[in-house]
């Protein structure tokens, strides 16, 4: 109680303080004969100096930030592709720096030149046709010029990749990345949401798949068949909300359930072999030196944005699409520590959405092998395909009208 009373005389005495100093200066003014609004002229060449004091020391400061922290303090780009993103990067910085330095040396120079002189009037200048062409269509050339450079590399990177290009999928969700490799012949399989479950968390579409799914949702711990039992169960007292909700439940999985007897009833064998040999991979993303990646990316709740900070690529993951682009590692990880001397160095791949409150967590560390080491992982990883790791032949069998998985 007593330190809130010392606060408020404090404040209190404060104000009255400040009312005395504006008190002060209405009668200092008064004595010098003039009014309040006018300045003198010792005043305003003080600070028509002051101003080109300041636009040194401006420009010295950036020159200095910039010799110390590196030219836009990124570090190299670790990609083909990366390379070209940071010339076009570097560019727009020209252009930036350029225009700083012009448009604030004529702000402060001017106000320096063109100081208020006693007795001399400010010359009325409205307007000059020569200077509005300049200063449309110089700027206007400039941003074509950006646009057309920028499009040029967009279509580049999200341009179907070569024959050679290794294709991974990356999936997000709150908040976690999951990798998916192509496998042996280089082709995803096909996703479709209604098959997610807790042993096919991508929702891949194979045979199994399906009549896993169906399975689950005919009698699964939540499936129809147990909804049936209680809502037909006289014995089990519910009241009408409860009732309503689970009606409603149940109706929607009925739906599903046609739904997945129609993917099955369409659903061609041949197409399984696509989706066995993919390898999920969680929480390292290994990539091989100097080989290019096409990324195919999926969101499962809501927006996210796969950022690859050192590779120069960023592509949003939106649900219920698909988008990608590509980019070739230029340095292994190992490298990379020795040229950013920092032993602890690792590529990374973050989300640049904010998605939700552990958002700040949603990372997956990128490991660059050379090819020996990359094929050395790829080997022994081909032993935990999708088939292998979650679909292995004695599930597969308890399956219901569903043989062995073929690998």
């Amino acid at each position: 109680m007593e330190s809130k009373l010392i606060i408020l005389i404090a404040v209190i005495l404060g104000v009255v303080a400040l009312a005395q100093l504006v008190r002060i200066y209405e009668l200092s003014s008064k004595l010098r004969k003039g009014s309040e609004h006018e300045v003198p002229n010792r005043d305003n060449v003080l600070n028509a100096r002051l101003m080109l004091i300041f636009m040194v020391f401006q420009f010295l400061g950036l020159i200095y930030l910039m010799f110390k922290y590196g030219w836009t303090g990124r570090g190299d780009a670790a990609s083909i592709e990366g390379v070209e993103t940071d010339w076009l990067l570097n560019l727009n910085f020209v252009i930036i720096l350029m225009v700083f330095f012009l448009t604030n040396f004529l702000l402060f120079y001017f106000s320096f030149k063109y100081v208020r002189k006693p007795g001399v009037k400010a010359f009325y200048y409205p307007h000059n046709n020569k200077l509005e062409m300049i200063w449309t269509i110089v700027p206007a050339v400039v941003m074509a010029v950006i646009i057309i450079l920028g499009l040029k590399s967009w279509n580049k990177l999200t341009a179907s990749s070569g024959n050679d290009a290794i294709v991974i999928e990356l999936f997000s969700k709150q908040f976690d990345w999951t990798a998916r490799y192509a496998g042996a012949d280089n082709v995803l399989g096909r996703h479709d949401y209604k098959l997610t479950a807790d042993n096919n968390e991508l929702a891949l579409v194979t045979t199994n798949t399906i009549d896993s799914a169906i399975r689950i949702m005919m009698d699964g711990p939540s499936g129809i068949e147990v909804m049936q039992r209680v809502l037909n169960n006289r014995d089990t007292v519910i009241n009408d909300s409860t009732l309503s909700a689970m009606r409603v439940d149940l109706s929607r999985k009925e739906r599903l359930l046609r739904l997945l007897f129609q993917m099955k009833g369409h659903h061609s064998k041949s197409l399984d072999k696509s989706a066995w040999d993919d390898i999920i991979q969680k929480d390292t993303l290994y990539l091989c030196v100097n080989q290019q990646y096409e990324f195919n990316f999926r969101a499962k709740d809501l927006l996210h944005s796969a950022y690859f900070p050192q590779f120069r690529a960023q592509m949003n993951t939106v649900p219920g699409m698909t988008t990608r682009t590509k980019f070739t590692p230029i340095f292994t990880t190992e490298q990379m520590r020795k040229k950013m001397k920092d032993p602890k160095f690792n590529f990374v791949l973050l989300c640049n959405k904010i998605c939700g409150g552990a958002h700040y967590k949603m990372k997956m560390i990128i490991v660059v092998k050379d090819k020996k080491s990359y094929d050395a992982w790829m080997k022994q990883k081909s032993k935990e395909t999708f088939g292998a790791k979650y679909f292995p032949a004695p599930v597969a069998k308890a399956l219901v009208s569903v043989g062995p998985a073929k690998m």
